[in-house]
């Protein structure tokens, strides 16, 4: 079995590599070219979209034709296929996927909708890379998949709401009100429809960051052995900060800090920080000892 994703998933290279994971690329639209988000490095992209307001660049799903390339590709020796995608609720991705697994009727390939993205998609891409390593069969992986997905939680603060509205995902007359108010969000995903939901508001990021740890020990407890991974778009020193307030707050067994896919970023700006996490015992049988 082989696992499909996308750039969302924030899958490094290294990543990609030692668990043989292939990703089809989302693609960021400047006026004049479009680069796959894995080809820019973060900090290029950061400072390129700073330089670049107060217009944006536009994303891009990957096409039909992408999808059927690497299927076929992936498929040609009769190998099973685990394709995991951003959230429906924000993304046509999964969607496109789907039509092109049905064009290929002749292939066993299971298209899964993570109703998440990021930090969050990104555990069960790299779960179903252990499971698959274990040697799992997929109706296994499946069903820890589910158990996930319903398990896990990622949250984020951003400085300015200005790159949600430029990009539609937010009204301009909620960003407007924001901005005046200088307020700053608290987002996660809604697990019924994989779309935004505000949390709460803070006037600081240091209050927000604070409001995200609340939510996450109101959820998982302090006792709760946790998997995190912290996010940043290009604030190293906010990045500093918030990990040491889920550290003061949560029982952390596993760390990793990444940076936001460029292809996310183009909607939060470089301002943004969050974690997705996750209780460790759900891959306790999976971790190398």
């Amino acid at each position: 079995m082989k696992i499909v994703t996308d750039s969302a998933a924030e899958i490094t290279r290294e990543e990609m590599q030692a668990w043989g994971i292939h990703v089809v690329p989302l693609f960021i639209e400047f006026p004049d070219e479009e680069i796959a988000a894995g080809d820019i490095d973060p900090d290029e992209f950061y400072n390129r979209l700073r330089a670049m307001e107060p217009q944006i660049p536009t994303t891009a799903q990957p096409s039909v034709g992408m999808f059927l390339d690497t299927y076929r590709q992936l498929t040609a020796t009769g190998e099973e296929l685990l394709s995991i995608h951003i959230s429906s609720g924000l993304s046509g991705t999964v969607n496109t996927a789907r039509l092109a697994s049905q064009q290929l009727s002749e292939a066993k390939i299971t298209v899964v909708d993570t109703l998440t993205l990021s930090a969050a998609e990104r555990f069960s891409v790299l779960v179903a890379a252990m499971a698959i390593k274990k040697g799992w069969p997929s109706h296994k992986i499946m069903e820890r998949l589910t158990t996930i997905q319903k398990s896990e939680d990622i949250a984020f603060t951003l400085e300015t709401l200005d790159y949600l509205a430029r990009g539609g995902r937010i009204g301009r007359v909620q960003a407007l009100a924001g901005s005046l108010l200088k307020l700053k969000p608290v987002i996660s995903v809604e697990k019924t429809d994989g779309k935004y939901n505000t949390l709460g508001k803070g006037r600081t990021m240091q209050q927000t960051m604070k409001t995200i740890v609340d939510y996450f020990v109101t959820k998982f407890g302090t006792n709760t052995p946790l998997w995190i991974t912290l996010m940043h778009g290009q604030i190293p020193d906010k990045a500093v900060i918030f990990e040491e307030l889920l550290k003061s707050r949560l029982k952390v067994a596993r760390l990793d800090v990444r940076r936001v896919s460029p292809v996310l970023g183009v909607h939060t700006g470089p301002s943004v920080v969050g974690a997705g996490v996750m209780p460790i015992e759900l891959v306790g049988d999976l971790l190398d000892t």
